[in-house]
C-alpha cells in the first residue's frame, strides 16, 4: 500500500508558504504522493462544507509543488473534464508533467454541480459519455508528431501539441465515480480510480470488484487497475457512523487510522492518500492559521508511512 498525503489546498492552512513546506515535508517523511482536488465556485447561499469555500486551482498547484520537490508524486483527484476541452488539459497536464520531471498523476471527474457548469460555459449532457473520446484526444496529442481528431463530441485540427509529457505514454489518467456505470468505465478505460470524500470506505470492495471485472471484460488485466483512496482523516475522539453505530473510517488515534489503512489495503486499495483539508480544524476558511497548520504537521508526522 502506497501511502500519499493532501496538500494543503482549501481554506487557512492554503497558503504559499505551507503549499511549500508541507510538500517539502511529505517528501522528505516518505509519503508517495501528494494531491489537490478541485471547486470552481461555491453558488451563493450554499450549505456546502466549509473544506469547499476557498480552495487552490489544482494545476497550478501542483506546478508549484513540483517546484519545490524531486521524488514525490503529484496527482489532482480530480479536475473536472467537461469545464476545459481535452487539448487544454492535456496541454496543462503535459506542462505539469515536464516540469515534475515526470510525476503526475492525472485524475478526472464528470463534475456535479449546475453552477460550476454555468460558470464554465459547460454542458451536464451526456458528460459520462464523452469521456472515452476526452482520453483519446489527450492520449493522441501526447504521443507527438501531428494529431488529427474528428469524433462525435470532440474535433482537433492536424497539428503538433510539445512539450510531449516526459511519463509514455503519458501520465496515468484515474477516474473518479462512486456509481455502478462509472466504475465500469473506469475500469474500461483507465489507469486506476480514485474515491470522492463522500465515498463509505466500508464498502470500497464492492466498487473495487466492479472496476476489475470491467477490466477484464475489455481485455485488461484486473491487477494492474489502480485503486487510489481519498482518506479523509478525522484525528481524535472517533467519530461515530449515524448508522448503526461503530467508528467510521479513518477516525480516532494514529493507531486506530493506521489499522483502518491496513484494512483498506486487504480490500484491494493500492494507495491512499491522507487529506486533512476536511478537518475543520485545517481547511476550513475560519480555521486558526497557525493551528492549522500545526495540527496539520502533528497528523503529517504522525502517520509518515513505515519502513
Amino acid at each position: 500500500m502506497k501511502i500519499g498525503f493532501g496538500a494543503p489546498v482549501s481554506g487557512a492552512w492554503a497558503t504559499p508558504d505551507n503549499l511549500a513546506s508541507f510538500a517539502a515535508r511529505a517528501e522528505a517523511a516518505g509519503y508517495a504522493s501528494i494531491w489537490t482536488f478541485q471547486r470552481l465556485i461555491v453558488p451563493e447561499g450554499s450549505a456546502m462544507e466549509p473544506v469547499y469555500h476557498s480552495v487552490l486551482d489544482p494545476m497550478v498547484t501542483l506546478g508549484f509543488a513540483a517546484a519545490v520537490t524531486s521524488r514525490i508524486r503529484l496527482g489532482v483527484a480530480v479536475v473536472n473534464h467537461p469545464y476545459l476541452s481535452p487539448a487544454y488539459l492535456a496541454k496543462q497536464a503535459a506542462t505539469v508533467d515536464v516540469l515534475s520531471d515526470g510525476r503526475l498523476d492525472l485524475g478526472l471527474g464528470l463534475g456535479w454541480m449546475p453552477e460550476e457548469f454555468a460558470a464554465a460555459g459547460a454542458t451536464m449532457d451526456r458528460r459520462g459519455a464523452r469521456t472515452a473520446e476526452y482520453i483519446e484526444v489527450m492520449r493522441r496529442l501526447w504521443a507527438g508528431g501531428v494529431t488529427e481528431f474528428s469524433g462525435k463530441f470532440f474535433s482537433v485540427p492536424a497539428g503538433r501539441m510539445a512539450p510531449v509529457p516526459v511519463q509514455r505514454p503519458g501520465p496515468p489518467v484515474l477516474l473518479g465515480g462512486t456509481v455502478p456505470r462509472a466504475l465500469e468505465r473506469a475500469g474500461r478505460l483507465a489507469d486506476g480510480w480514485v474515491t470522492s470524500s463522500r465515498a463509505d470506505l466500508s464498502r470500497i470492495s464492492g466498487g473495487i470488484a466492479v472496476i476489475r471485472a470491467s477490466a477484464e471484460q475489455a481485455g485488461r488485466d484486473p491487477a494492474a487497475i489502480r485503486v487510489v483512496c481519498r482518506g479523509v482523516v478525522r484525528y481524535g475522539a472517533p467519530v461515530t457512523v449515524p448508522e448503526g453505530g461503530g467508528r467510521m473510517l479513518l477516525s480516532g488515534s494514529f493507531d486506530d487510522i493506521r489499522a483502518d489503512t491496513h484494512w483498506l489495503a486487504e480490500q484491494g486499495v493500492t494507495e491512499i492518500f491522507y487529506d486533512l483539508n476536511w478537518d475543520p480544524l485545517v481547511g476550513s476558511p475560519d480555521a486558526d492559521p497557525a493551528g492549522a497548520a500545526a495540527r496539520a504537521a502533528e497528523i503529517l508526522d504522525g502517520l509518515a508511512p513505515r519502513g
